[in-house]
């Protein structure tokens, strides 16, 4: 993870208030959580020079957010307006890299996925949908801060190696194991979990256990709950929330 402040602009079309004012405030959410995020609201007064701002804000920043709307994205392959401008920018001095991430499309419309012809080949994040905001939020916030929820584990041994010839290693991702194993727990009607349920699906030391769980917590992916028996005593526990059943979705590892 970086330790620099990122530094983000976001590019936009003036399509009407309600969407200046969801764009205003996704800038405002960025820069509470810890990304210096450049709108022409925030910094444009009457009389400024805008071709000199986007230069400027193309420039200097790390990543570009493209809030595609229709209006939007009918500009940028059009070349109209100061949206046909940024993009004039940001193809002439970056698009020549084919490995460039600087460009991060953001999907707004409702119904379509599209975005200006020289983003096609580019992964976009969706937030076509109001009541998945908070998970692609926090999915967008990792990608500029360069924290991805589950890192890559590394390659484990050849199983037809000599364990005499190498050690055997612990490779597997502790934290999407248990993830995975309680989706599929989910979807067999099971809600509630103790910690020595969580313990033995991990399958390992109790110290670990807890920070792993602690971790999941933290991210939002299980939360506290507390069952109660018919003699009122209460158990202490966990359960999935809403956004790891969306992450499940988005991974496929369920389907309809």
């Amino acid at each position: 993870m970086s330790t620099a402040v990122p530094k983000v602009f976001i590019s936009y079309s003036h399509d009407d208030q309600a969407h200046k004012k969801w764009v205003l405030e996704l800038a405002q959410r960025l820069r509470n959580a810890g990304v210096d995020a450049t709108l022409d609201q925030f910094r444009l007064s009457l009389g400024d020079d805008l071709g000199s701002f986007m230069e400027k804000s193309v420039a200097e920043s790390d990543r570009i957010i493209m809030i595609c709307t229709d209006a939007y994205v009918a500009k940028a392959n059009d070349g109209l307006g100061g949206v046909g401008y940024e993009k004039m920018i940001i193809t002439a001095e970056y698009m020549n890299q084919i490995d460039t991430k600087k460009v991060i499309p953001l999907i707004r419309q409702n119904g379509t996925h599209n975005v200006p012809i020289f983003l096609k080949s580019r992964l976009h994040i969706n937030f076509s949908r109001e009541d998945e905001f908070e998970l692609q939020f926090d999915n967008l916030l990792r990608e500029i801060h360069e924290a991805p929820l589950f890192k890559e584990p590394p390659v484990g041994n050849n199983p037809f190696e000599s364990v005499t010839e190498k050690p055997v290693e612990s490779v597997t991702d502790k934290k999407t194991e248990l993830v995975k194993n309680l989706i599929e727990s989910y979807n067999e009607g099971n809600v509630f979990y103790t910690f020595n349920d969580l313990h033995h699906k991990l399958a390992c030391s109790k110290i670990f256990a807890e920070v792993y769980i602690n971790d999941l917590r933290k991210d939002g992916f299980i939360k506290d709950e507390t069952s109660y028996t018919p003699y009122g005593g209460g158990v202490f526990g966990f359960a999935l929330t809403d956004k790891a059943k969306l992450y499940a979705i988005q991974q496929g590892w369920v389907t309809e």
